[in-house]
């Protein structure tokens, strides 16, 4: 009998006979299916339960790749990536967003999270405060072995992930309402800390894989540059999403487990 899990809607049976071990994981369901459709081939549908859309298929060297949906935050990624790695997968790499918060990370360019400081509640409940939150090194080490191959413009650091997207990332133009104390002038801060990027999953993420005992690492594409003005910049979107795939996908078609 196959046990489906209760939120990602499908068990291990639903692999077939090459079950994957690595995963991309995105917040939005349809970045999901336009890495699969564009990328895999045999793709299979195996679940839309609550949006969280997931696909199984076949990268072009015969390796079998999950493209799975985290949904938007910190919680819902907790949730996602338990039961991915009930159903076995072993490397999970996110694939997402960011805003620049340094002026030498231009929009459309990626970043590859190295560590997180990681202000998120869903965290907490996984590992102290205190707890890093640190990427695979052998994962970052991919990743950016990827871009390097594929000549995409990219970053490696740490990245702020917070919990929500306007009042956490200091969107003092876009919330109606003085801000709480502490986060005045916290984009400065976390500058003056060398700090390239906010977004809003890695750190659970890489705490859980370090506690669980699972691979993870963490790609974005540039889509705001905080030193110059708040708004997502559209016009650059598809680029720098479309250069995170790229790397990601490049990377799991390399990866090789390292001696451990």
């Amino acid at each position: 009998m196959n046990a489906k899990l209760y939120h990602i809607g499908f068990g291990r049976d639903d692999f077939g006979e090459t079950p994957p071990s690595i995963a991309l994981l995105s917040g939005d369901p349809e970045r999901a299916k336009l890495i699969a459709h564009s990328y895999l081939h045999s793709v299979r549908l195996l679940s839309e339960n609550r949006g969280l859309n997931s696909y199984a298929g076949l990268l072009p060297n015969g390796r079998s790749l999950l493209c799975a949906t985290s949904g938007m935050g910190a919680s819902s990624t907790s949730i996602v990536v338990h039961e991915l790695v009930q159903v076995g997968i072993r490397l999970i790499i996110r694939v997402g967003s960011c805003g620049s918060i340094r002026e030498h990370v231009a929009v459309g360019s990626t970043v590859i999270t190295s560590a997180a400081l990681c202000r998120q509640g869903a965290a907490n409940d996984i590992a102290p405060i205190e707890y890093p939150a640190a990427a695979d090194p052998f994962v970052t080490v991919a990743l950016a072995h990827a871009a390097n191959t594929l000549n995409v413009k990219y970053h490696v650091g740490i990245t702020a992930s917070v919990d929500t997207f306007y009042e956490g990332q200091e969107r003092t133009q876009s919330v109606q309402r003085p801000l709480l104390r502490y986060l005045r002038g916290i984009t400065e801060e976390y500058r003056s800390l060398n700090i390239l990027n906010y977004e809003m999953e890695s750190g659970t993420l890489l705490k859980m894989a370090s506690v669980y005992g699972f691979r993870a690492g963490c790609v974005c594409g540039v889509v705001a540059q905080r030193t110059v003005k708040e708004d997502i910049v559209l016009a650059e979107k598809n680029t720098a999403i479309d250069n995170a795939i790229q790397i990601a996908i490049k990377a799991a078609e390399q990866w090789e487990e390292p001696y451990q």
